[in-house]
Order: C-alpha cells, then sequence, then structure tokens
C-alpha cells in the first residue's frame, strides 16, 4: 500500500471541515439506513468523531504491531454499540465514497489501498469481537456516592452488578440513559478493590454533554453503563524501579491508580507524584493525595499551579518544576494531563536523559469520544 499517497488523499477530506464528515454519514445513513440506530438521536457532538477515527487507523496501517491491539481493544469495545459484522462492510463503504468525492485525483490505486487497507482493520475488529462474545458488551454499576469537589469537578463511586475485570491506568468509557448513546472515557483513579468499586473523576466541560450530566446530574441511585476497559497506561509488572508520576488536571486519576497498586501489591518502591493545576482552588483531590502521603512514607507528592501568584505550593510549569527537583534518571516514568502539557514534559524528561522507552504517557482531551490510536482520553 501507498501509505503516503493515502495520507495525502485523507488530508484532502479533512481539509473539508464539517463538508467530508456531512458527506460521509449522508452516504451512510442513505445507503444503509440499519446503520442509524447505531449514533445518537442527535449527531451535534458526533460531528467527525466517526470519520476522523477511521482516518487514524487506516492511515496508520503500515505499522500493525502497534495498531493490531488497538484494533482488538477497538472490536470488543464496539460491541456496546450493537455493531455486528455487517456494519463493517456499509461503513467502508461510505468512507471510501468520501475519500473519492472529495479528490480530483482519485485513481484505482488509492481505491484498491483503502479497500485492503480498510478490509484489514475490519477483520481484526470483527475477529476480536468474536472472541468476545462470551463477554458482556456493556456492565451497568450504580452510583453508590457523589460528591462536588469544585464548581465544574465531581467524584463518583460506582459499583459495577458484575465482576469488571480492568487493569489501573486503563480508561473505561460510560454511558448514563440522561444522554443515550453518548460515551465518554474515564479513567478510575483507584485499583481494582475487593468492594468492586471504582472511584471516577469528571470535570464538567464546555459543550460536554456527558461530562455535564455526570458532574451536575447524575446521582446516587442511578445506573451507568460501563464499556470494556482499554488503554496502554500500567505498570510493568516484571519492574521494581522508583516512580516519577506527572499530572495535569484530571489526568491524576489513572496515577492516582497507579498509586493505589503500589498500595495494594506492592513491590515497595520510591513514588513521586507531581500533579499541576492552574489555581490552588482548581485542586480538587487534595484531602485525599495528602492521606496517601501521611499513610504512605514511600510517596511524596508535589502540589504545583501555575497561574496562582498567591499560593504558596511550587510555582510554574509542571514540567519545569519536576526537572527542578530532580535527577529521574532511574525512574520508570508516566505523564498524564492535557497534550500541551504532556509533551513538553516528556521532551524534558527526554533531553533531561530518561530514556524514552521508560517513558508512558496518556493525553487528556475533550475533543474525541474515546481513546485514539495515540492514547487520547476524554472527557
Amino acid at each position: 500500500m501507498d501509505i503516503p499517497a493515502m495520507r495525502a488523499n485523507f488530508a484532502k477530506s479533512a481539509a473539508t471541515g464539517d463538508e467530508a464528515p456531512l458527506y460521509f454519514y449522508s452516504h451512510l445513513f442513505l445507503s444503509h439506513p440499519e446503520t442509524r440506530q447505531l449514533f445518537p438521536v442527535s449527531m451535534a457532538h458526533q460531528r467527525d468523531r466517526l470519520f476522523a477515527a477511521l482516518g487514524d487507523v487506516v492511515a496508520r496501517v503500515d505499522d500493525l504491531e502497534a495498531l493490531v491491539p488497538i484494533l482488538q481493544q477497538l472490536g470488543r469495545d464496539h460491541r456496546k454499540f450493537g455493531t455486528l459484522a455487517a456494519h463493517y462492510p456499509a461503513v467502508g463503504g461510505s468512507l471510501l465514497a468520501t475519500l473519492e468525492h472529495f479528490d480530483d485525483e482519485w485513481s484505482p490505486e488509492l481505491a484498491k489501498d483503502w479497500t485492503e487497507a480498510y478490509t484489514l482493520v475490519a477483520e481484526v475488529m470483527i475477529e476480536a469481537a468474536e472472541e468476545a462474545a462470551e463477554q458482556p458488551p456493556w456492565w451497568e454499576a450504580d452510583v453508590v456516592a457523589h460528591e462536588r469537589r469544585t464548581i465544574d469537578v465531581g467524584v463518583l463511586q460506582v459499583r459495577p452488578r458484575k465482576r469488571y475485570d480492568y487493569l489501573p491506568g486503563q480508561s473505561v468509557s460510560l454511558e448514563t440513559d440522561l444522554r443515550p448513546r453518548l460515551w465518554r472515557y474515564y479513567s478510575p483513579a483507584n485499583a481494582p478493590r475487593p468492594d468492586g468499586l471504582l472511584e471516577i473523576h469528571v470535570k464538567a466541560r464546555d459543550g460536554g454533554p456527558v461530562s455535564s450530566a455526570l458532574v451536575r446530574r447524575v446521582g446516587v441511585g442511578d445506573v451507568l453503563r460501563l464499556g470494556p476497559p482499554m488503554g496502554h497506561l500500567a505498570l510493568d509488572r516484571e519492574s521494581d524501579r522508583d516512580l516519577l508520576l506527572v499530572a495535569g488536571g484530571m489526568g491524576l486519576a489513572p496515577l492516582k491508580a497507579l498509586i493505589d497498586q503500589v498500595v495494594r501489591n506492592g513491590p515497595a518502591r520510591r513514588v513521586d507524584l507531581f500533579a499541576g493545576f492552574r489555581t490552588e482552588d482548581q485542586i480538587y483531590d487534595r484531602a485525599d493525595l495528602q492521606r496517601l502521603e501521611r499513610e504512605n512514607p514511600w510517596l511524596t507528592v508535589t502540589l504545583v499551579v501555575s497561574e496562582d501568584k498567591l499560593s504558596s505550593l511550587e510555582h510554574g510549569d509542571v514540567g519545569d518544576v519536576v526537572l527542578r527537583n530532580g535527577p529521574w534518571l532511574s525512574r520508570e516514568v508516566f505523564v498524564a494531563g492535557p497534550a500541551v502539557m504532556v509533551d513538553d514534559t516528556v521532551t524534558r524528561l527526554v533531553q533531561h536523559g530518561v530514556p524514552r522507552q521508560r517513558i508512558s504517557s496518556e493525553v487528556f482531551a475533550p475533543s474525541r469520544p474515546g481513546p485514539s490510536v495515540d492514547g487520547e482520553v476524554t472527557e
């Protein structure tokens, strides 16, 4: 396959803004009306999500070692939408029709390459879905506690009604009856517990229908649905290296889960957590972080603010503060938060001398409905 040509072709559609997604969905729903039920009643918050995700996945078909595990996760995950094997050819046909429509230089060679790439993607996802057929497509979970920590941040305790297995650092998709068919990903802030409880941190985003509902309208006694866990942010079971954890905003949740894993399962190691916020009043989980630090002498928590001149906490970008408190050359590193913060921190640490293969990162951003192939999580 001519991957550069495929990427250039997709870029032409992407450059049209909303026109390409509109054409894609119109083609899909007109040619296969049965697929309409897989999507939310209002498409306002769907926009270009599926279309962009298709491009992300297929354009990376030249890196199968990295892509196949992600596709397998997606195949298992898409069962919660009611996706069937018969739906994949419909989506593929509309994708090719859209790519052809917005490219005056469309050729039989491009059509062949895109068909082969999409067929490969679909086959991996269908096979993974079929292998997971004995698992439920989703798990119902009861909200047993709901606490508003700030004006726009809520912490929920939810208990799945059936056993729900996940790894600390992974992400979980949630759906509420208040926003049917709108699934959004959040990382539990705890390792699996004997009582099955998951602690979910949610920040209400402007224009975020699910996050706003979870913070402001969901309450104790409500039922959520959980999709299969996804993501790659996890401790190496074979390693006992000391840890450096760097969080920005809501990226705190998965890193707190990693701390909880060390608390519950070991092995003994030093752990330094740096958590960055713009202002001190945004530090929504301060009391529990202080509790963890009191109870675990191997843990040091450093809170950082970037825009609060009156605060007595460490000042500056969290990546800069981390480097001021180094060196970290022997550490295994995990970074989670907004894209700019993650990129800046990872770059600084690599320049500092930490091997790139010992740095794991996760971007938390409100622009997508779930983890992308680059590990992006929302809301």
